[in-house]
């Protein structure tokens, strides 16, 4: 696909070719997010994060990936704050809010808002979240984590085995990885869930049309045999429609040091895309795990930076004058520390 202006909605939009060009753009963009070259290619573009519901991580590495690239962010991290809440139309919001930005960031906890806003959007829109139906940049820099994580082991995506652990049905992250997985040849998908979580129908359907295998666990510790990664995910407690239905399953399918070395692979790759629950009664992921080589969540945060500025870059059609604005930045370098 062209990227110059166009929204990022959906995993759907993408083919391989277009994933590869995300990826190749990301490698371009390591040294900016490193801080070890600065760059203002975007001085004097906005970019508007839209963010309706509880982020972190997304919100502010989409912010941290524009300044990076030399532009201004403004936010809204609260809808009551806004005039949606007298009665305004996802319509009119974006058509006025579109004059103010270059480039909008949008989460919001309704499955296709996003794609209403950007209907009537005239700047590109990104979707950050919407309800349990996608989160296609998350989806990209996990994927981008995996391969970056395959490459040290001369491994590719094609033939990957990937273990997907938890809360399967209303986890956003997990459908778009899933389906641009479903890009790549030969996937073995072992999914993990009790059957009131399992993925939905469709999108296991998608997969076994395309040719990849799956395969359904209910015991953790057979899922996760012979696989190269593990993708954990929380329960989405907000998703439910009680807290106690939730807390029914948090904690589920904890993994720690001994269930790893026990039924893992030496080499298996462990990934989460957070926020995890650390609490001891409810925790997917031990923290126990936080020091092993193959514990790649971090890195995996990380990532989302990097493939987040390539997305700007291609969108805003900067790629290949990111370097023309740029220069060193030796005191960043001197004082942080850098793996």
């Amino acid at each position: 696909m062209n990227f110059v202006g166009e929204h990022i909605l959906s995993v759907a939009q993408l083919d391989r070719a277009d994933v590869e060009q995300i990826f190749a753009v990301a490698d371009k963009m390591t040294p900016f997010a490193q801080r070890e070259r600065v760059t203002r290619v975007l001085d004097g573009a906005i970019l508007c994060n839209l963010f309706f519901e509880a982020s972190t991580r997304t919100r502010l590495s989409f912010g941290a990936a524009f300044n990076f690239l030399g532009g201004s962010v403004r936010e809204t991290t609260d809808m009551a704050s806004t005039s949606l809440v007298k009665g305004e139309s996802l319509k009119d919001f974006a058509q006025v809010i579109s004059g103010y930005s270059d480039v909008i960031v949008m989460r919001h906890p309704i499955d296709g808002a996003v794609a209403e806003f950007a209907e009537a959007s005239r700047s590109p829109v990104l979707n950050g979240g919407d309800g349990s139906n996608e989160h296609p940049t998350q989806a990209l820099l996990d994927l981008y984590t995996i391969k970056k994580e395959l490459r040290a082991r001369k491994m590719d995506l094609d033939d990957l085995r990937i273990a997907v652990i938890g809360d399967l049905k209303y986890g956003r992250a997990v459908h778009s990885l899933i389906k641009l997985l479903k890009l790549f040849r030969n996937i073995t998908f072992h999914l993990i869930a009790p059957p009131a979580l399992s993925a939905p129908e469709n999108v296991v359907n998608e997969l076994r049309e395309t040719g990849h295998e799956v395969q359904h666990f209910e015991q953790l510790q057979h899922g996760i045999q012979g696989v190269d990664v593990l993708y954990v995910t929380r329960t989405q407690e907000e998703r439910f429609s009680s807290s106690a239905e939730a807390r029914e399953y948090k904690g589920l399918f904890r993994i720690n040091q001994v269930v790893y070395s026990q039924h893992c692979e030496p080499e298996t790759i462990i990934m989460h895309p957070l926020p995890r629950d650390s609490r001891e009664a409810a925790q997917e992921l031990s923290v126990d795990l936080d020091s092993h080589p193959n514990f790649a969540v971090f890195r995996q945060s990380d990532n989302g930076l990097i493939v987040r500025m390539a997305l700007f870059a291609l969108i805003l059609d900067v790629v290949d004058k990111v370097e023309d604005h740029s220069a060193p930045v030796g005191w960043i370098t001197d004082a942080r520390k850098w793996d």
